[in-house]
């Protein structure tokens, strides 16, 4: 009997094992996949068919293979055919289940199943790869064809009817009546006067503004094709950086009159400004095969209203190379922002050498197939199943000193964010490499030095981006060694490019529930009668530690809005409160968080009545990487509603209450936000400016950043630079609304005439979003409009895609059928098409 057995064994091992070896061969490109989604939003719920086809002229097999995706909340709705489970974070696998059964050439097979709605293509899976289960950390990518077959046009017919109406608003202004700098200028007057600019110009600057002149002598260079001469003092016509007393920081003046143009400023920080008020000066159009260029006659007085203008980019959830980060730097010096937030870690990637860790990229800057995270992350985002994607990459000690002195001269603050606790499965991951590199060679204690999870801790949580691994234990004392090293690190970093560094971003948010609770170290500190009662106490014991550490490098804390509350019960309830306790200490935090309906509406105003400096980074209003409209085809996520060029522009930063939309952009119920606190007088010298972020979750390439980025960063750019608008401080409804509609169609003009046609070359040009036409049926014909003046619309009727070569829209369209319309910019840019059935 025993022999009997034992040569079974032996066959059924053998047949494995030449199972394992012919599906390790098999043809994974023979196996065509098509996901069909058939209903996209039914109670909240979308219904998908995938269907397998074998094309190869061998069987597919039944089992051995899984299918790796990412996506959100999907099931399959029969799993004796197929299982499909939740990896981690956005990572689903899908395997054959029991009666899924082996495909036949030629044969196919569908599987039903059900996920969270999908409103646009964002929502749709991707990242395809497929591994065959003996081999888990080799991934074939999967070509799958994903197909929303659901009826897209009506939905997109009513987005087009509301673009119409609003862009109906938008008056037509000729250019010569614009004003020629923006941002808008505190006090700006064009005189007579014209200045020629040409080769014979030369400069003359202050000693201190060496930079600046650099900057301007560079500038003028391209632009005239000679390099201007320098004087000491100018003789004749000439551009002067002069120095004076008096002026605040960022404060400038320029004067242009017929032979001279001078810019004043008493710190070369206004002088740069002062430059960028010239740039924006001179047309868009002047090029250097010009032999000469008027820059207009004026004369300017300007300084911001808010000391902080920043703009964040998430560069973990993608990698955005360094040029294009330098690109964007160019960007927002042209506009006056002054602040880069650089958000290089997460969950899904680390970004940045910290030398003192190598394994920090190592590890944490590479995504792939893998069945542990050992050496490399998860693929998340649709990186897919190798390291070639924008999934995977990192800035050297170099590239970050590069980008920092880059920065300086343009006198931009970089500010890094060390995300913690929450959003750090990369670093997690990193530092568990570590320990069980230096545990084989015999280091324990060094093993553990910077180990950030409790190894006997048996909580249990999720997170809001799906992750049961991403949260820092913050009862470790390893945790703190790392904070140190790698702040340290960093502030080596910027000594060497001799830049700035102020103080460092913490993160602190969105730390799930469940996490810490069955923690040995965690429990080691918690006392009934210390301070330390539960883990929710532990939340300002993290950031006390933070900041101490921090301050003894004299730097200070930032973070975003969790780190500057407290929770707190009341009548059982938790609640979260400002930490008043943090606030004595100069915390610095990001508010996101102003959704209608959540609560928290006012909460920006809570905290910085409480003395908490607060950065306005309206989630309604500035982040940007939402989609820009309800239409099928725009990119981003929709959680925080849309986001346009108009929610930055229309912000009210000292009253944001006063216009708070809902997530289609309509006025909200005023009874939603009855009682919430305004901003006191105390308050408003706490809100210390305004910040537009860009989260790369749907950001792949450098084209998507600049399509989600532009042109919904001008709204920002005017807001945190410029006055406070009339229309703003008006009471009177009709008369706001008469002030704004006015402002607006000011601003859309300067953006359509003057600052996207300078953006289609500055900086090796911009690829801007070029807005979707308008679009409404009105007695049988078909009406038009563009929400930018000077671009064109051009249509078709026979079904084609509309090109620069269409008739071009100049009045209602009377052919019945299928009418697409697409607008283009100066450069014969396209936008998305719309389509329109005049029956």
């Amino acid at each position: 009997m025993k022999k009997i057995v034992s040569g079974f064994l032996f066959l059924l091992q053998f047949h494995l094992a030449s199972y394992a070896q012919q599906l390790q061969s098999a043809d994974f490109k023979s196996l065509q996949v098509t996901w069909e989604v058939s209903d996209n939003n039914t109670q909240g719920k979308s219904q998908s068919t995938i269907v397998f086809s074998n094309t190869g002229n061998t069987p597919f097999p039944a089992t051995g293979w899984t299918i790796f995706f990412n996506a959100s909340g999907f099931k399959a709705l029969d799993t004796t055919q197929a299982i499909i489970k939740l990896v981690n974070g956005d990572l689903f696998a899908l395997t054959p289940g029991p009666k899924f059964g082996a495909l036949p050439a030629g044969g196919s097979k569908k599987v039903e199943v059900t996920g969270g709605a999908i409103r646009n293509v964002s929502g749709l899976p991707i990242g395809f790869y497929i591994s065959a289960d003996h081999t888990p950390t080799k991934g074939y990518p999967l070509n799958v064809v994903v197909k929303p077959l659901f009826n897209t046009e009506k939905n997109d017919f009513l987005v087009a009817n509301r673009i119409y109406k609003q862009n109906q608003q938008i008056a037509n202004i000729p250019a010569e009546k614009l004003v020629k700098i923006f941002p808008t200028p505190v006090k700006y007057t064009e005189t007579a006067d014209k200045f020629i600019l040409d080769p014979t110009v030369v400069i003359s600057a202050d000693a201190s503004f060496k930079n600046e002149t650099q900057t301007l002598t560079k500038y003028i260079t391209q632009l005239t094709g000679k390099k201007s001469a320098s004087q000491a003092k100018a003789k004749g016509k000439a551009i002067v950086l002069s120095k004076i007393a008096g002026l605040a920081p960022e404060e400038y003046k320029l004067a242009v009159t017929k032979n001279r143009i001078t810019i004043s400023a008493s710190t070369p920080t206004g002088a740069f400004y002062g430059i960028q008020s010239l740039i924006s000066l001179i047309p868009s159009s002047a090029k250097n095969t010009d032999k000469t260029i008027t820059v207009p006659g004026v004369e300017v007085s300007d300084s911001p209203r808010f000391g902080y203008r920043a703009l964040q980019i998430d560069v973990a959830r993608n990698f955005h190379s360094k040029a294009e980060l330098l690109k964007i730097l160019d960007l927002m010096a042209l506009y006056k922002l002054n602040v880069f937030h650089f958000h290089f870690s997460e969950d899904e990637a680390w970004r940045l050498e910290i030398p003192s860790l190598p394994e920090l990229t190592k590890v944490g800057s590479k995504r792939a197939a893998t069945p542990d995270s050992k050496d490399h992350l998860y693929p998340s985002f649709g990186s897919g199943a190798d390291t070639t994607s924008s999934g995977s990459g990192y800035y050297t000690k170099a590239d970050f000193i590069e980008i920092l002195k880059y920065a300086d001269q343009r006198h931009i603050r970089v500010i890094p964010e060390i995300e913690s606790p929450g959003h750090a499965r990369a670093a997690i991951k990193a530092m568990d490499a570590r320990y069980e590199r230096l545990m084989k060679l015999g280091q324990p204690e060094d093993a553990q030095k910077y180990l950030l999870r409790d190894p006997n801790d048996k909580s249990q949580y999720r997170s809001v981006q799906g992750w049961d691994d991403n949260v820092i234990n913050i009862a470790l004392p390893s945790t703190y060694n790392f904070m140190e090293t790698v702040v340290d690190d960093i502030r080596k970093m910027y000594q060497e490019a001799n830049a700035p560094l102020e103080m460092i971003h913490f993160g602190g948010d969105e730390v799930p529930a469940g996490v810490w609770e069955k923690s040995p170290a965690v429990n080691a500190l918690l006392r009934p009668e210390g301070e330390l009662k539960t883990p929710n106490d532990l939340w300002n014991y993290y950031f006390t530690k933070v900041n101490t550490m921090l301050n003894k490098r004299n730097l200070s804390m930032y973070g975003w809005e969790e780190s500057g509350l407290v929770k707190t019960f009341v009548n059982g309830k938790a609640v979260w409160e400002p930490n008043t306790e943090l606030a004595k200490k100069k915390i610095q935090v990001d508010v996101w968080n102003n959704l209608p309906g959540s609560g928290a509406e006012d909460l920006a105003y809570r905290m910085a009545n409480k003395g908490i400096k607060v950065v306005l980074t309206a989630v309604t209003n500035f982040y940007f990487d939402l989609a820009y409209n309800q239409s099928f085809d725009e990119p981003g996520y929709f959680w925080g509603g849309y986001v346009d060029i108009d929610k930055p522009f229309y912000f009210i930063p000292f009253d944001y209450l006063k216009n708070l939309k809902d997530n289609d952009g309509n006025p909200i119920n005023p009874a939603i936000i009855k009682g919430r606190e305004q901003l006191t007088e105390f308050g408003k010298s706490n809100i210390v400016g305004l910040q537009g972020a860009i989260w790369s979750e749907n950001i792949r390439t450098p084209e998507r950043l600049e399509y989600m980025l532009l042109p919904k960063m001008f709204g920002l750019a005017e807001r945190a630079w410029s006055k406070e608008p009339e229309w703003a401080k008006e009471n009177d409804a009709a008369k706001s609304e008469t002030l704004y509609q006015t402002a607006w169609s000011e601003f859309i003009n300067v953006v359509a005439k003057r600052e996207l046609p300078r953006l289609d070359q500055y900086a090796g040009g911009f690829q801007y979003r070029v807005p979707t036409p308008g679009a409404v049926i009105n007695q049988g014909q078909v009406e038009a409009n563009v929400q930018f003046p000077g671009f064109s619309i051009h249509y078709t009727t026979d079904g084609s895609e509309p090109t620069l070569n269409s008739p071009v829209y100049s009045g209602p369209i009377k052919e019945k059928g299928t009418i697409k319309l697409k607008s283009f910019n100066l450069t014969g840019r396209g936008s998305h098409t719309v389509l329109v059935t005049n029956q």
